[in-house]
């Protein structure tokens, strides 16, 4: 079996093959590499490389010059599973060799960044790992959402990860400069926003700033939002698959089905990711506040402290707000709380709430008696 490693460095009294300056390429850092110290004993052979896929129980993984196809052992997936979480694209990993040239992921480096999405039942789904910088995507056509990009917002600054808005289809799409003036007004000041032709090599130069070596981003976005044909033009290939979107709502079709990370020659590393257009962010109140400062900001001026921003008297909020982004707000506030609960208080909830439909509709009945 070919080995992974250019030289060995000892941790914990094992060797751990890696060359740092091979794995710096696809976004090794010294904080990361320093987290070996920490990790148990690993068996011999054991290389460090990043995960670049994940279909169901198999992984790519890459060692920096090239891909290899592994599996986690049961004991790493059980210990994630116990934590809420599991690995994703992204990740470091210690890989050791077993017979018949086989791989298995027996470690994983703590994530400096983290993104994952709230399941309805709550559990986390972990969508990308090591995270530098999140391209949020939106079509200027019929996918442009500004509650939906809200949302993404909301997820990736509650992991600590900067966001960036990329509205696509520039070139095509419906009242571009409207459009861009409204996500300016409405969006947190310090987001940067950028329309821009997916398709156009001038992109690479508008997004500059944030594929230098070494970086990794993950683009966020729907179905036909154009992430796969970004993806191409910054990686300078067409490794991603695109497809057309429906002519009637134009929603896009998934022609990217995994997660998967694109090493480019500038040294950047980009995951593209399947299309997302319902899910829940898997944030808190405080990383909510931060996507909705404005919100925040003027709460401060309401007559009580603890206005909900709804019929209250002296509400600061109402009236200067977008009642549209105030909704929106709202609606992720409750769900962000919802995420929050335990087994006990969901189930605790959801029985409050059988109790007041059943008294409604016996009040519904009794009304019709008469």
């Amino acid at each position: 079996m070919r080995g992974c490693a250019q030289q060995d460095l000892e941790y914990n009294d094992i060797m751990i093959e890696f060359d740092f300056e091979t794995l710096r390429q696809i976004g090794l850092t010294q904080q990361l590499a320093s987290q070996l110290a920490f990790l148990p004993p690993a068996a011999p052979g054991s290389c460090l490389m990043r995960i670049t896929e994940v279909q169901r129980d198999l992984l790519q993984v890459h060692d920096g010059v090239a891909e290899h196809t592994a599996r986690a052992l049961p004991a790493l997936v059980n210990l994630l599973q116990e934590q809420g979480t599991g690995l994703a694209v992204g990740d470091w990993v210690v890989v050791a060799p077993h017979a018949h040239g086989e791989w298995w992921i027996a470690q994983q480096l703590p994530p400096f960044t983290h993104l994952a999405r709230r399941a309805n039942d709550g559990r986390r789904q972990p969508l990308a790992s090591n995270i530098d910088t999140a391209l949020l995507v939106m079509g200027l056509d019929h996918d442009y959402n500004l509650r939906r990009m809200e949302r993404y917002l909301a997820l990736v600054q509650a992991s600590g990860v900067m966001g960036v808005v990329v509205l696509t289809k520039a070139d095509i799409g419906d009242a571009v400069e409207a459009r861009m003036a409204e996500v300016h007004q409405r969006l947190p000041r310090n987001i940067p926003a950028y329309a821009v032709d997916a398709l156009a090599p001038d992109t690479v130069a508008d997004l500059a700033p944030w594929l230098a070596p070494g970086q990794t981003l993950v683009l966020l976005g729907s179905s036909g939002a154009g992430k796969s044909t970004l993806t191409n033009t910054l990686s300078g290939s067409a490794s991603q698959l695109t497809g057309d979107v429906r002519r009637g709502d134009g929603r896009g079709r998934h022609t990217t089905t995994a997660r998967s990370l694109h090493l480019c020659p500038s040294g950047v590393c980009i995951i593209d990711t399947p299309g997302l257009r319902t899910w829940r962010p898997d944030a808190d109140e405080e990383s909510l506040a931060a996507t909705f400062e404005d919100i925040e900001a003027l709460a401060a001026h309401c007559h009580f402290r603890d206005c909900q921003h709804e019929d209250e008297p002296g509400c600061a909020v109402r009236g200067v707000v977008q009642d549209d982004r105030l909704l929106n707000y709202h609606k992720l506030l409750r769900e962000v709380r919802r995420s929050q609960q335990t087994p006990l208080e969901r189930k605790a909830m959801q029985a409050k709430w059988k109790v007041i439909g059943k008294a409604g509709k016996a009040r519904s009945n009794e009304k019709r008696r008469f």
